[in-house]
């Protein structure tokens, strides 16, 4: 791996300049400024990666198991030594502080030694009676795209199940948030991992994918972002049959029953919505409160919201950075303005602050109409609505009320209430009196348009393995 100014490709066991030798831009969000040049993969450096893939693909997935966990165990490790150094770089290429890159970081550890040390018995015969069993089974090479907003967990959870399962993985990194990839694949490598089993391409995101897709070498793709993007490339993987694992957007609803302990639920929705600027697919955007408490909770989630402190991600008494890019504040001022021009009224927020900077302040909009955009298009932000309910089945209506089906969050201590709302909310996960991130042991996916297939636990390596059926043994074992 090259100096901090220049980022490389990763093809066939070496760093490597991409052989057009074009580079493209890494800016900071905090500055809006170039701080460092990053290699863009050509064509040819593409089929080298895939042919590199497809070379190693044999010697990686008839490896015992277990010594393909030990290099993901090992891995942990030597990412773990280095997390202070990367979180810095993911601090200033994302924008997100310094406390948050390092908990993500924390969180990309523990997805690579939960697959590496259940890689063996994940991969080991199901046994389905005395004459039958599953022989799991790694089904080829992986080409894997990653997001920019929490790069090295979603690095780590493509990686590490893929690796884990015997599958050689062609990664695509965030082209804005480069280091997470390279610091993570630098792991691998010096833990041991063979020659070709993980490369790492930049680059022009719509040329590679294409290209990649296009390889009946490929046959898994996995794929974290947004829905348009996660619909472009199923069609392209249905040319050759590529599973697909897609986790795509969200719009998540956490609904407040008149029962609810605001002194812990404004804390925890402070918390869990404004980290990385709001910029997760998992994160609230709409807030539904019962009517007897709305007024209360509106008083005292706009005050918090106030409070938080806006600035430099390496400032350690900031709450909350810059977002990562010109677009998301483009989104931003759209969303708001179209809500506005409709009713909607801004308790606090609302516009870009005034320095140099992708600075967007925490935001609440109320009275929002149900047709405005912020009701339907992913915030990705940190934009919350806050709006009263009068009944559960009111509150479970406007939940669902999205395309969306990701995540959803409730606040209530009533028995009747929780089953009603588990019931019904349409999402791939509901959490009760809970805002946190996914642990590696569990699966994930969403409903709707948010995706389908899983990541993480048991299911998401499952995912990168064809379960082969056996009969007619007699016996085994």
């Amino acid at each position: 791996m090259s100096d901090a100014t220049s980022y490389e490709l990763f093809i066939n066991g070496m760093w490597r300049a991409g052989s057009g030798r074009t580079t493209l831009p890494v800016i900071n969000p905090a500055t809006e400024k170039v701080f460092a040049l990053m290699a863009s993969a050509s064509a040819s450096d593409l089929d080298e990666a895939l042919a590199s893939a497809e070379r190693s693909r044999r010697a990686w997935s008839s490896r015992p198991a277990k010594e393909r966990g030990e290099i993901l165990v090992a891995a942990a490790r030597i990412l773990a030594a280095k997390v202070g150094a990367a979180a810095r770089d993911l601090s200033t290429e994302q924008g997100k502080t310094i406390a948050e890159a390092t908990g993500e970081y924390a969180r990309a550890v523990e997805t690579l030694e939960w697959n590496g040390t259940h890689a063996e018995e994940l991969s080991a015969p199901i046994p389905l009676g005395p004459n039958r069993m599953i022989v799991p089974e790694a089904l080829g090479v992986v080409a894997a795209f990653t997001p920019w907003n929490y790069p090295a967990v979603l690095i780590a959870r493509k990686l590490a199940p893929a690796l884990a399962a015997g599958c050689p993985v062609i990664l695509k990194g965030a082209e804005e948030t480069p280091s997470a990839a390279i610091h993570i694949v630098e792991a691998l490598r010096q833990a041991g991992i063979p020659d070709g089993v993980v490369n790492l391409v930049f680059g022009v995101p719509v040329l590679i994918s294409r290209h990649l897709l296009s390889s009946p070498i490929v046959k898994v793709l996995t794929f974290t972002g947004s829905t348009a993007v996660g619909k472009q490339l199923a069609k392209l993987a249905a040319n050759n049959l590529q599973r697909c694992i897609l986790e795509l957007g969200g719009h998540s609803p956490i609904v407040v029953c008149e029962d609810a302990d605001l002194a812990k639920v404004i804390p925890a929705i402070t918390e869990y919505k404004f980290e990385c600027a709001g910029q997760s697919c998992n994160a609230p955007s709409r807030i539904l409160v019962a009517r007897p408490l709305y007024a209360e909770f509106l008083s005292r989630m706009t005050e918090a919201a106030r409070k938080i402190k806006v600035g430099p991600p390496d400032d350690p008494s900031t709450e909350m950075g810059p977002m990562a890019n010109a677009r998301r504040i483009e989104a931003m001022q759209r969303l708001t303005k179209d809500a506005v021009d409709r009713g909607a009224r801004i308790e606090t927020g609302g516009t870009r602050l005034d320095r140099p900077g992708f600075y967007w302040p925490p935001t609440i909009l109320t009275g929002v109409p149900k047709d405005a955009k912020v009701l339907h298009d992913e915030p990705f932000g940190p934009i919350l609505t806050v709006a009263p309910f009068d009944t559960i089945e009111e509150a479970i209506e406007e939940a669902n009320a999205t395309e969306y089906g990701l995540a959803a969050y409730f606040f209530t201590g009533a028995a009747d209430a929780k089953r009603a709302l588990i019931g019904a909310l349409s999402a791939g996960a509901v959490s009760v009196n809970y805002l946190k991130g996914v642990s590696a042991d569990a699966p994930y996916g969403g409903v709707k348009q948010s995706g389908y297939g899983y990541e993480g636990g048991e299911q998401g390596l499952r995912s990168f393995q064809s379960l082969k059926l056996v009969n007619g043994l007699g016996s085994f074992g």
